[in-house]
């Protein structure tokens, strides 16, 4: 059932417009947004879709068929921590727009979404980019596309109190069929690569490995502040501004083994997306799987971010034929992409599927993934 269908069913009529934001999936760049670094996501075609309809007072009732559950709120609850749970991401959205001095105005919303949760695929900012576009559109409200991911990230970050750097809500808003971001996190400077797997005969087959989230608040927290430790004591602004080549003179100077195995992945990853930027403009797409590989082993060994789960999909994917695989997010769970053949998707997914079953693992859910549109509002439906 749509969004559209969903507000009928609730408030019984229909609803203003329906808009809707993409999940993502980050092809390489991880753990670099919070380093000043650079990421190279692409929008998915599964998306989160929000039907609005303004209302006549200053209150927001939102209904979620995920859940089904119905939470209002008002102008009290637009201070951060206000509203919790999945309705904070709408209250958020309205609380970014109001700090920001757009007009808003009171809505009902009824959300429906395609975006697996606690999957890495950035479901969460799916919700709060619709979200955002809805309310904006509702009160006349006309957001240039560079703000509005500053917006959406100050939903999150700020009301929902969900630390997140500005990448998975630039995509949402600014991804383009057919080609991946590449964003300079420092900057916020985007350009759009070329990602026409179709024409190349390829395809990127996502594995949602299923694997919970493990530990996961705690150990982002840890990487990050030994990442900005380290880059004090380098004497630097942000580990973004080391290279490959000063790594030797970095490992000389940190003294603990673990900052050096952090500040290594950090430096080797962002010259991997360098790189998978430069193939993909040159039209080189097979070349990239090594960097997508180099990728995962560094995620799994100077990071160590993976768990049993990513690495066995990873392996078993790339002994299937897969040109190169590696975790996608943030980690200790999620998904893994594969860089496979259009035609061999299906028997490479199947070979992960009995490897989880050969260990134990839950299955897995596997699909293909193309890089489609950022938000936007939905053609009027009948």
């Amino acid at each position: 059932m749509t969004a559209a269908n969903q507000f009928r069913n609730v408030f019984g009529q229909p609803p203003t417009g329906v808009w809707a934001a993409p999940g993502r999936v980050n092809l390489i760049g991880e753990h670099t947004d919070y380093n000043d670094g650079y990421v190279l996501p692409f929008a998915l075609p599964l998306r989160t879709e929000v039907a609005a309809a303004p209302h006549d007072e200053p209150v927001w009732t939102v209904w979620s068929a995920h859940s089904g559950e119905m939470v209002e709120f008002g102008p009290a609850e637009l201070e951060p921590g206000g509203v919790d749970g999945w309705a904070g991401y709408v209250a958020g959205a309205a609380w970014a727009l109001r700090e920001a001095r757009y007009p808003l105005t009171g809505a009902r919303l009824a959300i429906d979404s395609a975006v697996p949760v606690g999957a890495g695929l950035s479901s969460s900012a799916a919700l709060t980019c619709a979200a955002l576009t809805a309310l904006a559109d509702l009160a006349g409200a006309s957001i240039p596309e560079t703000d509005a991911p500053g917006l959406a990230q100050r939903a999150e970050a700020d009301y929902v109190g969900m630390p997140c750097g500005i990448m998975d809500q630039t995509v949402a808003i600014r991804g383009q069929a057919g080609h991946a971001l590449f964003l300079d996190c420092r900057t916020e400077q985007v350009s759009q690569v070329p990602l026409d797997l179709a024409a190349a005969g390829l395809a990127i087959l996502v594995i949602d490995t299923r694997a919970p989230h493990r530990l996961v608040s705690g150990e982002y927290a840890a990487r990050r502040a030994t990442c900005e430790q380290a880059a004090v004591t380098l004497g630097v602004p942000a580990l973004r501004d080391l290279t490959p080549a000063d790594l030797p003179a970095a490992s000389a100077t940190l003294t603990d083994p673990v900052q050096r195995r952090r500040v290594r992945h950090v430096v080797t990853e962002n010259q991997r997306v360098l790189d998978t930027v430069t193939a993909l403009r040159a039209g080189q797409l097979r070349e990239i799987g090594p960097l997508l590989s180099a990728s995962h082993a560094s995620l799994r060994d100077d990071f160590e971010v993976t768990v049993p789960e990513l690495d066995l999909a990873a392996a078993a994917a790339e002994a299937a034929g897969a040109h190169g695989a590696r975790m996608t997010g943030g980690g200790f769970g999620g998904c893994v992409l594969a860089l496979v053949e259009a035609d061999a998707a299906d028997r490479v997914g199947a070979a992960v599927t009995d490897a989880f079953a050969g260990n134990g693992f839950t299955t897995p859910v596997t699909f293909t993934a193309t890089p489609a549109a950022g938000a936007t509002r939905l053609p009027a439906q009948p």
